[in-house]
Parts: C-alpha cells; sequence; structure tokens
C-alpha cells in the first residue's frame, strides 16, 4: 500500500503544476509592455486618487498599455507615464481622464482619442486630462455642506 514510487510521481506532478502555474502567473498575469514595443507618454493630472502603477490604460473598453511611474511635478500636480503600444496610431490631442471600474473598483486611465493628425510620440505630454473623482470628497461636502445650510436656516 505504501509505494514510495507512486510517492515520488505524485510529487513531482505537484511540482510540475505549481511551476506551470508560477511561469503563467508572471508571463500572463500582467499586462505591462515593454520598452521595445511602446512609447512613453506624460499625463498631468490635479488628481489620481485610487491609480496605481501597473494600472490599465483603455481605449473604448480595450487595453493598450499600462501606466508607469507616478510622480508629484514641481507645481503639486500629478506626473504618471504611460506606456502605450507604439502599433496604435493615438491622435497628439487625446484626452486622458482617470475613471474607476464601478463604484469601488479599481482606478485606470481612459484614453479618448482627438482628430489631430500628428500622433503621440516617445515622450509626448497630453495636455488634456480629466482628474479621478474623489466619492469621499464628494459626500463629505455634501454632508458637511448639508449641515451648514441647515445652521444657517435654523439661526434666527
Amino acid at each position: 500500500m505504501n509505494s514510495p514510487h507512486l510517492e515520488r510521481a505524485v510529487g513531482l506532478f505537484v511540482l510540475g503544476g505549481i511551476a506551470c502555474l508560477a511561469y503563467f502567473s508572471f508571463n500572463f498575469g500582467s499586462n505591462n509592455i515593454s520598452s521595445a514595443e511602446s512609447i512613453v507618454a506624460v499625463a498631468r493630472f490635479a488628481n489620481i486618487a485610487g491609480l496605481s502603477e501597473g494600472a490599465p490604460i483603455m481605449i473604448a473598453g480595450v487595453p493598450v498599455g499600462s501606466v508607469g511611474k507616478l510622480s508629484l511635478g514641481t507645481d503639486f500636480s500629478a506626473q504618471v507615464e504611460l506606456k502605450l503600444r507604439k502599433s496604435l496610431a493615438i491622435p497628439s490631442d487625446s484626452i486622458a481622464s482617470i475613471r474607476g471600474k464601478g463604484l469601488l473598483g479599481d482606478k485606470y486611465v481612459s484614453i479618448s482619442p482627438g482628430g489631430a493628425d500628428e500622433n503621440l510620440k516617445n515622450g509626448s505630454r497630453i495636455t488634456d486630462t480629466e482628474a479621478s473623482v474623489d466619492l469621499e470628497s464628494l459626500l463629505s461636502r455634501f454632508a458637511f455642506g448639508a449641515m451648514q445650510s441647515e445652521k444657517k436656516t435654523s439661526t434666527p
């Protein structure tokens, strides 16, 4: 009943399965694009709350790149590095906006293509941006704004 050959075979099978899972996780788990097949553009936002490095960049719901480095500019704005597929011809007047997947979902960058004849190149800047909507600050403004208006109306 106690066969060492069978135990070794099962152990090797399990190790092989774990190795395959690790391989596929590292190679297919991220949508990162190598620098050889991408262009890097920079977009400046007033607020990137919830956006993280590696977040997807989408056009019409289709992933076309990933977010690179996030940094703070000299004017205290958020600088976002956008790694985009080189094979795409994205017009230079495109609009970058930060969106959320659902009400409380992860953030991603959505690009709305413009109509310019010139396309984004390596090192380009996207000047038209729409910042992230911070749900918590909106709710607190509404709650405290409503309380302030109640105080004003109740005071004689």
